[in-house]
């Protein structure tokens, strides 16, 4: 049975060998383009949870309402309402939102069985926290992933600060400055997706995981069998044209310099000639926040070293200092509330930021013991 009504519909879908069961869980607010609330990372996180340790399901679809978004990020407008009640404070809403989401996408990143995520349409900010993880991605001719937290003044979290440092060249730096749009070619290119496939097939895929004759059911062999189930589905008719691989020499030269101011500067100084992709990411580097310049730069350092888990605590920590900041509900109020399009950022450029200004965004709220995320 399942609550049609529900922000997340959780469904248990037999299979023809009957002991066996696919979880599957569908995102359900297409007219908020499936944006990830408080109440559906804690449905989908409950519901991950109790299937870990059932025996019978042996692989979980993650799939979203409606055709044009799997999931377009995280609730921020009852982030910023939760930062006006509290200005200049860590509001208790963003500590419990932060620490459910980032639970929810490590124990995707280290779940024991498949799970697929349908990344079809939109997949950005916490749409891509849901996709990353997963052990098989599968995107569409449709897809159009993102990083663009340079445009509210937060930064790509989810887990960015651990898949962003560990994509090709120095592309992740460059996604995560500039807030550039992935198509499905894009995806597979910097291996944040597993298979590009028709826009249609979800229901095949369904289909076919109901009828296959699920029998050994250890790790390795679920996952092989969802491969093959997966390999099995019509390709888009045409492929998207990449834009990331061919122009791969270009960003890692304008990211290889020494500090992010220089790195900003030689983004935003480069002639792009008449690519649209670049122009694009020119144009959203120059109005983002000068804090989260610093804040990709120094998460993309640290995190190219670090584990997941550290990586998803220091982040707890840096978001809970961007609710504090002023700078992120200055850019959500511009976008999502006013709609003016002109957030007054703190500074001007990214020269102008001081460096213990920065610091501070990386310095915990909590000790050790008490971090939200210790048990990690």
């Amino acid at each position: 049975m399942t609550d049609v009504e529900s922000v997340v519909i959780v469904d248990e879908i037999k299979t023809s060998s009957n002991d066996y069961t696919i979880g599957r869980l569908t995102l359900n607010k297409p007219k908020a383009l499936n944006a990830l609330d408080l109440e559906m990372a804690g449905i989908m996180l409950d519901a991950l949870q109790r299937w870990q340790s059932r025996n019978d399901i042996v692989a979980v679809v993650i799939d979203a309402a409606g055709e044009k978004a799997f999931c377009a990020g995280g609730d921020i407008v009852s982030m910023y309402k939760s930062m006006v009640e509290v200005n200049g404070q860590i509001p208790a809403f963003l500590e419990t939102f932060f620490e459910t989401e980032y639970t929810l996408d490590y124990t995707i990143h280290n779940y024991s069985k498949p799970i697929v995520v349908w990344g079809s349409g939109i997949v950005m900010g916490g749409g891509m926290g849901l996709l990353c993880g997963a052990s098989h991605r599968i995107v569409t001719e449709t897809s159009r992933l993102a990083m663009p937290e340079i445009t509210i003044g937060l930064y790509p979290d989810v887990g960015g600060s651990y898949f962003l440092p560990r994509l090709p060249g120095k592309s992740g730096l460059f996604l995560g400055l500039t807030g550039a749009q992935m198509n499905g070619t894009d995806a597979l290119y910097v291996g944040l997706a597993d298979a590009l496939v028709a826009s249609t097939e979800k229901n095949n895929l369904l289909s076919a995981f109901t009828e296959y004759s699920w029998s050994e059911t250890d790790e390795a062999s679920l996952a092989a069998s969802v491969s093959t189930i997966i390999s099995a589905l019509d390709k888009p008719d045409s492929l998207p044209s990449g834009n990331v691989e061919p122009n791969m020499s270009l960003i890692n030269e304008l990211c290889s310099p020494g500090s992010v101011s220089e790195i900003v500067n030689a983004i935003l100084s480069a002639d792009m000639k008449d690519n649209k992709w670049l122009l694009r990411a020119q144009s959203t580097l120059a109005k983002g926040s000068p804090i989260t310049m610093h804040l990709v730069y120094e998460q993309c350092t640290k995190g190219a070293d670090m584990t997941l888990a550290d990586c998803f605590r220091m982040e707890a920590n840096m978001s809970c200092r961007c609710g504090e900041s002023g700078e992120f509900q200055e850019g959500v109020r511009a976008l999502l509330i006013d709609k003016d399009m002109s957030p007054n950022w703190k500074y001007k450029t990214a020269e102008d930021v001081p460096q213990d200004v920065i610091e501070h965004f990386f310095h915990s709220p909590w000790t050790k013991e008490n971090h939200p995320l210790a048990g990690l």
